[in-house]
């Protein structure tokens, strides 16, 4: 009877809870993605770094939602308890970003950064509000009964929760930090913690602890039989969620781009379809269907929605006619982000709607008149989560890099498989016993019942395993131009022995695969044509080749770092940020005054599988590689180091300098990239740099635009103030360039360079520059290597600085650059880019010297080069 007095006055106070969950969403989707970013820039952004991250976070989400019912009795009123906790987030989230610098130099002072020392400053980070967040959903589940209509308020709970989130990831995404930055939106998302805290307590005024547990007035019913069963499904549902999120996550940034736009759309789609898949399990609880048996139904089409997405991803979308050259501004953008959104609700809508909605039809099945509901929404939320822990590690760290994405999605259908059947299990174990005189023949029905559906479930599994195929190689190393390449093939045949051709171009020659490799952080390919052309492929596009073009960027990065060095002829140690096809770091191999070459890549296929491919432009400087057994090549020691490059370099102690530091990172719009692009990486690659050292960096001029290369452009230039640019033309035409810094403001002799590169020790050094096209024009550089090479050279900071006045700087706290070029990598300005530097151009008077016949020598070739005289 005290039941139904109490509904009425709790009931009304509910939808204010979804209001509330929606803002505790959205806030902790904001803060996620903030700290994650802030510990990357720390602790790098390998895949052990992000295992150690996510874990960490997921980790404290279980570890609350666990020990809220045990810590907080049940007599505390829920949403005063709901209110302090939001209140908490808030402070932490604040108290992360101003204690963000005094624990990254407590990382970086530790003698060894090994996943321990990675994992203590994640739990410090990461842990005392991931506690708190897991802890709201059981806090507030108190509000309400654990009966089936009290079970639904939780499941809406939670999909509001969700819905939240997508809210605050696409604002993150798509506005706070686009425009603002990361404390900016930190701020705003203490703001939203403070307005639930202050919604929540003034709820709680209105009613009373009596009023929000009448669960307690009701006598606890006996424990519901198997409930480790269900338990062990909703773990199993979490895994598989988690590790799909892994894997389509990976092949769908191939195909639309791996800007953090497309991340911000996944993430979006997959919380979309995760909230809508709760509320329609809620409202499945209310239901006098066996929850049960809706949980094995759940899972068993689980494994037909992962087959689903399976197959678009491999023989749908690679085949969809979207040519992104055609949307080439910021504004036209926009229509490629609503594509991306059709194409991720098209692949990811029914497998994520059905693991939401395995949730609360999971607490219904659990779920004991009587029982607290902060204990029942803890234990279910813990199982979840501990899953989605295992998912997340176990697929990106040793699933996809051993047995590849095919084999992976294979996993997925396989699991949610066994998830069904145990959930049958729970169903069928659970039933009342049958009457006496008919045990036999309901035994006999039984059993027949579940042979003939567990053998009708293996033939399906088995056809739908079968079914998965593997990405196009297309898609690995064209990325979102995969139409453009196998347009007019039919979907699924297009495996390694197929050739392809750019159906835009029809002077483009046929494209082979030779390898294909999923590694830990990236996935990569290796191409090659029949006129003997070979191309490393990464992030959906080409890293590197043995092209004209490509080879005179390669070498140039690593001849103008070494040649500009204030003592060329005394250099010793050099550091190469980036192996890619490792003709940058074979570049130094022919100095014979260099001892040491330390060469970092953050994914271990590239210096493993990919650079050996090319072992005749590299100088074979990574065969045999071992990271424990340094190779010694042409009489120097070559260290491989498997790291992010921002983290390694961070991490060295103060007193290892190098003569010579190259940079040749991934595209800036990739998301990541950023961070070796700021005023702090720069800094700390300053900071190692020995006196008279440089340090040389790859910068694209194609897929970009004006903004996004006047900000890399200016955020280099606020660290070396001397800097300069050297082009790489494409007859005359814009193609990409080199950022060149030095430690001290001092001049480059080119009569020294000349006469270094005319020993006979520095013959193969001669060659090298020779073997991509550096000194051949003997009428305008009087047959001298130096002046061939040096000009290049297009501007320097101190005459661009009307250029880039109003460029935005990219900095740690904004990663600026990943915004704005991911909003360009459709464009193609290349040329009028560099029009617009070398419109300030001017001879640098003070910066070379040397005899008066070379000096016109250079300003001869610079003219020939289309350098005029400027504004």
């Amino acid at each position: 009877m005290s039941e139904l007095l109490v509904r009425p006055s709790r009931q009304k106070f509910l939808p204010w809870l979804l209001l509330l969950f929606f803002g505790s969403g959205c806030a902790a989707l904001i803060y996620e993605i903030v700290w994650l970013q802030l510990l990357e820039l720390v602790i790098g952004s390998s895949g052990v770094s992000l295992g150690v991250l996510l874990g960490t976070f997921m980790g404290g989400m279980c570890l609350g939602s666990l020990l809220l019912p045990h810590l907080i009795p049940a007599t505390f009123h829920p949403l005063r308890v709901y209110a302090f906790l939001e209140l908490g987030i808030g402070l932490l989230g604040v108290a992360v970003l101003f204690g963000m610098p005094l624990l990254s130099e407590l990382y970086t002072s530790l003698y060894w950064h090994g996943v321990f020392a990675r994992a203590l400053i994640a739990v410090v980070c990461l842990l005392p509000p991931a506690i708190l967040m897991g802890a709201t959903l059981p806090a507030a589940a108190r509000y309400v009964e654990s009966t089936p209509e009290g079970v639904s308020w939780m499941g809406f709970f939670y999909g509001a929760n969700l819905l939240g989130a997508v809210f605050g990831c696409l604002s993150a995404g798509f506005f706070l930090l686009r425009i603002y930055d990361m404390p900016t939106a930190s701020y705003i998302a203490f703001i939203i913690n403070v307005g639930i805290a202050i919604i929540a307590l003034i709820l709680s005024t209105k009613s009373s602890i009596c009023d929000t547990y009448a669960g307690s007035m009701v006598a606890p019913a006996r424990p519901v039989p198997y409930t480790g069963l269900v338990y062990l499904v909703i773990a199993f549902s979490g895994l598989c969620a988690l590790g799909g999120e892994v894997i389509w996550t990976r092949l769908l940034s191939l195909l639309m781009g791996g800007t953090v736009y497309t991340f911000s759309i996944i993430l979006a789609v997959f919380l979309v379809g995760l909230g809508i898949g709760s509320s329609a399990g809620a409202a499945v609880a209310r239901t006098s269907l066996n929850p049960r048996m809706a949980l094995f139904i759940c899972q068993i089409l689980l494994a037909a929605g992962i087959s689903w997405a399976a197959l678009m991803i491999s023989r749908s979308l690679p085949y969809w006619p979207i040519d992104p050259s055609i949307y080439t501004g910021d504004y036209e953008a926009w229509y490629i982000f609503q594509l991306d959104l059709m194409r991720s609700f098209w692949t990811l809508l029914p497998s994520t709607v059905l693991w939401g909605a395995s949730f609360p039809i999971a607490i219904a099945a659990v779920a004991s008149r009587g029982e607290d509901p902060g204990s029942l929404v803890g234990r279910v939320y813990a199982a979840n989560t501990i899953g989605a822990i295992v998912g997340s590690l176990a697929f990106s760290m040793f699933i996809i890099p051993h047995f590849g994405t095919q084999w992976a999605q294979r996993w997925l259908i396989i699991l949610s498989a066994v998830s069904a059947f145990i959930a049958l299990a729970a169903a069928v174990l659970s039933k009342k016993r049958v009457p006496e005189k008919r045990v036999a023949p309901a035994k006999k029905s039984l059993a027949f019942s579940l042979a003939v559906m567990t053998l009708s479930g293996l033939i399906v599994i088995i056809f739908l395993v079968n079914g998965v195929s593997a990405i196009p190689w297309a898609a690995v190393a064209f990325g979102r131009y995969t139409p453009t390449y196998i347009a007019g093939t039919e979907p699924g045949l297009v495996d390694d022995t197929t050739p392809l051709k750019n159906s835009n171009d029809s002077n483009s020659p046929k494209w082979y695969c030779t390898y294909l490799g999923e590694g830990m952080n990236v996935s990569v390919a290796v191409t090659r044509t029949p006129e003997g052309g070979r191309f490393f492929h990464g992030a959906g596009k080409v890293q590197a080749s043995n092209q004209p073009q490509d080879m005179r960027l390669q070498r140039m990065l690593g001849h103008l770092a070494a040649l500009a060095c204030e003592n060329p002829d005394r250099i010793e140690d050099v550091l190469v940020i980036a192996c890619g096809a490792g003709v940058t770091a074979g570049s130094f191999i022919p100095y014979p005054d260099i001892e040491r070459i330390t060469i970092c890549d953050i994914e271990p296929l590239v210096p493993k599988v990919v650079a050996p491919m090319f072992g005749k432009e590299n100088y074979n400087i990574v065969d045999g590689i071992d990271r424990q057994n340094p190779n010694m090549v042409s009489g120097k020691k070559v260290t491989v180091i498997y790291d992010d490059g921002r983290h390694y370099i961070s991490t060295l102690p103060s007193d290892m300098k190098f003569d010579v530091i190259t940079s040749d990172p991934i595209d800036p719009w990739v998301k990541g990239s950023a961070a070796l692009n700021t005023i702090e990486y720069y800094e700390t690659c300053k900071r190692h740099l020995k006196p008279g050292g440089t340090m040389s960096l790859w910068i694209p001029l194609y897929e970009s635009t004006m903004a996004s290369s006047k900000s890399m452009i200016a955020t280099f230039f606020e660290v070396f103030p001397n800097g300069m640019i050297f082009s790489n033309d494409e007859n005359f035409m814009g193609y990409d360039a080199i950022l060149l810094g030095r430690a001290e403001s001092s001049k480059i002799d080119l009569d020294k360079v000349r006469s270094l590169l005319d020993r006979e020790d520095y013959a193969p050094v001669r060659q090298s520059l020779a073997d991509v096209g550096f000194g051949y024009n003997y009428a305008q550089t009087g047959g001298n290597m130096a002046v061939s090479l040096f000009a290049t050279y297009a501007g320097r900071a101190p005459d661009l600085q009307t250029w880039t006045r109003k460029a935005q700087i990219n900095r740690d706290r904004n990663l600026r650059l990943q915004y704005l070029a991911g909003m360009a990598f459709n464009s193609d300005m290349r040329t009028e880019i560099l029009e617009s530097i070398l419109l300030y151009y001017r001879f640098p008077e003070n910066l070379f010297t040397g005899s008066p016949q070379i000096i016109r020598d250079l300003k001869i070739q610079l003219r020939y080069g289309g350098r005029g005289s400027g504004p």
